[in-house]
């Protein structure tokens, strides 16, 4: 057996460190000058406006980048990348989209070259990348430690700029920042972090650096999501989920996604979509199909959730959903679309890495079967 686990950032974990930013930020030779990238939501709550005078006190200038909700758009890379130039440190903060602004702009900054120049490795990243500084205030996406970075590109396709140069050099996990967040987007969220984790120990490419990551996360998220959901000032709930969400990423670093992946970014190039709940709709109708393989990475995954085997999972996921309300159903932007236009976006050439990653081969009828029972969910949420 042979494999190489990627970089691991710097990551410090525990309620409160939130106030730690400005020193930590300092710690960086020379830190000057800092952008801080974080949605308008979180900006408007004063979480924006308490970091700047923390920074500005340590002797950092604060610059804020907040012009932006939902998945982050090509402008707003391009934005982001503007305010960071002459910047020595760039912190992210809130869910995915600020992760992954964050760490792009660190780098085109640092280089002066448009996100485009980047899109789908077209050309290298630049070797001296801004300093990064991650803090997720929801536990799915995994981007603090990810080097994968997502966007809607000019036709409104989802692309990626991938690399180790967009990795954080510090990740704070901060259970007290995620308690916001509403039950319904605790779920998808979480849902996202426990198929992050079992897509990459099952995958084509697991391994066994990865699955050390994983198999915690899963355990973590699994057994903690519920509470998470329907009592968010559970912060030991919260933690485990935050954590759980963080490893998975770790995992996904390493070994990428599948299926449920190949669904959930089709289900975006059609119409808006929460990442995490179309993940989720994908991964349970494809879970039968999938743990028909019944491999032993399968039923590995199985065992670290404390199943006997990977025919048990269906059902287990199932439950987990319904125990965390997770409704079974697209958003209303996705009634005019009909089962051949999923499969068409399942079919693009941007989907296929996480199509050929499956360990199960993926055919044209398995496509279109799947297509067809995720748009039977189209209605209104």
């Amino acid at each position: 057996m042979q494999f190489s686990t990627s970089s691991i950032p710097d990551i410090r974990f525990g309620s409160g460190l939130f106030r730690q930013i400005a020193s930590a930020a300092k710690s960086f030779e020379g830190a000057q000058a800092a952008l801080i990238v974080m949605d308008g939501f979180l900006a408007a709550s004063g979480l924006a406006k308490s970091l700047a005078g923390e920074l500005a006190e340590a002797g950092i200038e604060p610059r804020l980048y907040s012009e932006f909700s939902g998945e982050p758009k090509l402008k707003h890379l391009q934005a982001a990348s503007e305010l960071a130039k002459g910047a020595d440190i760039v912190i992210g903060i809130g869910g995915g989209s600020a992760l992954d602004i964050a760490k792009v702009a660190a780098c085109c900054a640092a280089s002066g070259e448009d996100p485009m120049f980047y899109a789908l490795a077209a050309n290298p990243l630049p070797k001296n990348p801004l300093k990064k500084i991650m803090v997720p205030t929801t536990a799915g996406t995994g981007s603090e430690t990810s080097a994968t970075n997502i966007f809607a590109g000019p036709e409104g396709k989802k692309l990626w700029i991938w690399g180790a140069e967009t990795k954080a050099d510090l990740v704070i996990l901060d259970p007290e920042l995620t308690i916001s967040l509403p039950p319904h987007m605790t779920a998808w969220c979480g849902m996202d972090a426990f198929i992050h984790a079992f897509e990459a120990c099952t995958n084509r490419n697991a391994h066994a650096g990865a699955k050390l990551y994983a198999h915690e996360a899963m355990r973590l998220v699994a057994g903690s999501l519920e509470a998470a959901v329907k009592a968010p000032g559970n912060l030991e709930a919260r933690g485990k989920v935050l954590l759980g969400s963080c490893y998975a990423g770790i995992a996904i670093d390493n070994c990428g996604t599948a299926v449920a992946h190949n669904i959930s970014h089709a289900l975006a190039g059609l119409a808006p979509v929460h990442h995490g709940l179309a993940t989720a709709l994908g991964f349970e109708a494809a879970l039968p199909w999938l743990v028909a393989a019944d491999t032993a990475d399968l039923n590995a995954a199985a065992h670290a959730i404390g199943l006997a085997d990977a025919e048990a999972l269906p059902a287990f996921v199932s439950d987990l959903m319904d125990r965390c309300g997770v409704e079974r159903a697209l958003p209303k932007a996705f009634d005019g679309f009909v089962a051949e236009d999923l499969a068409s976006e399942m079919r693009a050439p941007e989907n296929q890495p996480m199509r050929r990653s499956t360990i199960r081969d993926i055919d044209d009828a398995d496509i279109d079967a799947f297509a067809a029972k995720i748009m039977s969910l189209s209605k209104t949420l």
